[in-house]
């Protein structure tokens, strides 16, 4: 017998593969990491990936040793650099935007009567970076993927500290100087739970959460925190 999955490819991953979607069948049994390989046998780059890819199956990471399973969408995800686009009235207070982020709408999801600290956290576009002078940004992410990682985060933080309420909305696309990437508001009934939990999710959504950051610059164009080459 044999499965069916489709393969994934983003950011990095995408330009060397250089497609963002392969379907592939192969025998049951056969692991995830063959499913990846036979995929990129297809278009004629096998073995053109780094190492430090990360692997998610139907939305969850997982290794490449496991078994495929028929139907399986596996995306291939590079490393983060953090930074669905859904209604901000749903009780996840977590969305992805292609438009100008609305701070005022993200704060307003935060904070109550008995929490006397709401910390807010704008991500800007900077104008330089490693000695580059930079253009602008653009930022992809893997939906819904993104939204679920965020929320874990938030999980953890409030197991981790007293925290009210947690929003948080990222772009994606070109984002450019002076424009505001991420805004993030966590509310609290004291200041420095507020202020470590707000610090934990921006180093968390660095780590795990698939979202990727493109730099262009004068000169060249790179994908922050993938392995050169």
């Amino acid at each position: 017998m044999s499965v069916r999955a489709t393969i994934l490819f983003f950011a990095g991953a995408r330009e060397r593969a250089g497609t963002g979607r392969v379907d592939v069948e192969l025998k049951q049994g056969s692991s995830i990491g063959e499913a990846i390989e036979l995929a990129l046998t297809t278009v004629g780059r096998s073995g053109n990936l780094p190492s430090n890819v990360m692997l998610a199956r139907n939305g969850n990471y997982v290794d490449g040793s496991e078994p495929m399973m028929d139907g399986d969408e596996i995306a291939v995800i590079p490393p983060v650099s953090g930074g669905c686009d859904c209604d901000a009235d749903k009780p996840s207070r977590v969305w992805l935007t292609d438009s100008d982020i609305e701070a005022d709408r993200v704060v307003e999801l935060v904070g109550s009567d008995s929490d006397g600290a709401v910390v807010v956290f704008h991500g800007i576009t900077r104008d330089h970076n490693d000695g580059r002078s930079v253009l602008y940004l653009e930022y992809e992410a893997y939906s819904p993927m993104a939204e679920d990682m965020m929320l874990t985060i938030i999980g953890e933080m409030t197991e981790k500290w007293q925290i009210g309420d947690v929003a948080v909305c990222h772009r994606t696309g070109r984002v450019d100087i002076g424009e505001t990437s991420m805004v993030l508001a966590v509310s609290a009934a004291h200041r420095r739970p507020a202020f470590e939990a707000a610090l934990y999710f921006i180093d968390r959504l660095k780590e795990i959460v698939p979202i990727w950051k493109k730099e262009y610059f004068e000169g060249g164009e790179v994908w922050i925190g993938e392995t050169p080459g």
